[in-house]
């Protein structure tokens, strides 16, 4: 929610602060704890969120063909618990957590990208990688992250398009063929990224998908470039 200078940053082995807000590991869960005023709207948002994962994942991949950007989950399967203060929301449900990394701005490889997962009647977690890359050919990454922290590829079902967004962001889904892809809720839609759920067929299982979709050369605009100080707001 805002970015912050190295002055304000602490870390240790199983501690990571940021301001006033930190992620602790404690050897079984993940504890985020923050302090922090909302934008463009000022209101404080306080509160914790405790991660369980099932197991912990070491697969990691290159989203593009130079391998200069990879993503990988670190607790794809994972229970979580949800205490705001402000505002006063509580809630508890499946969670998932990943990590990206780059070695150069994610706009220099990729045109655009959708994601999805979604979590699987038996637990475990489905994710999608659909890149469309400026240089070179589509990636596709499938793979399927069990309870046991192990993994499975499989064979990703074809493309359907979604309904272009409010910004006008063409989107597409993977699904099983004779299983429509419909948007049930629009939880972000910006000029260059729109979070929504997804119902889609999937390993021949009906799910609902958390989906996103990121178009790349949007974000390196005057307009977008110029509204991003007000969405997330910089401290040095």
């Amino acid at each position: 929610m805002t970015e912050r200078g190295r002055r304000w940053m602490r870390r240790s082995r199983d501690e990571f602060v940021i301001g006033p807000s930190r992620l602790h590991w404690d050897g079984e869960s993940l504890l985020v704890e923050f302090d922090e005023i909302g934008a463009p709207i000022p209101r404080r948002v306080k509160g914790r969120v405790r991660i369980w994962p099932k197991a912990l994942c070491r697969f990691v991949t290159a989203l593009d063909s130079g391998g200069r950007h990879r993503w990988g989950p670190i607790a794809p399967c994972s229970r979580i618990e949800v205490e705001l203060d402000s505002p006063r929301v509580r809630w508890s449900g499946h969670a998932y957590l990943d990590s990206n990394e780059g070695d150069e701005p994610i706009d220099r490889p990729f045109h655009e990208w959708d994601w999805s997962r979604a979590t699987m009647a038996d637990g475990s977690t489905a994710v999608i990688y659909d890149v469309r890359q400026k240089v070179g050919g589509d990636r596709v990454i499938a793979e399927r992250f069990l309870l046991d922290g192990s993994t499975e590829s499989f064979e990703a079902p074809p493309r359907q398009p979604l309904p272009t967004t409010l910004w006008r962001i063409g989107r597409t889904m993977r699904t099983e063929p004779g299983v429509p892809a419909a948007v049930e809720q629009t939880l972000e839609d910006t000029p260059f990224y729109a979070r929504s759920m997804v119902r889609s067929g999937l390993l021949g299982e009906v799910v609902t998908s958390v989906h996103e979709t990121m178009l790349l050369p949007r974000v390196i605009t005057l307009p977008v470039r110029l509204m991003l100080p007000w969405r997330m707001p910089r401290r040095g």
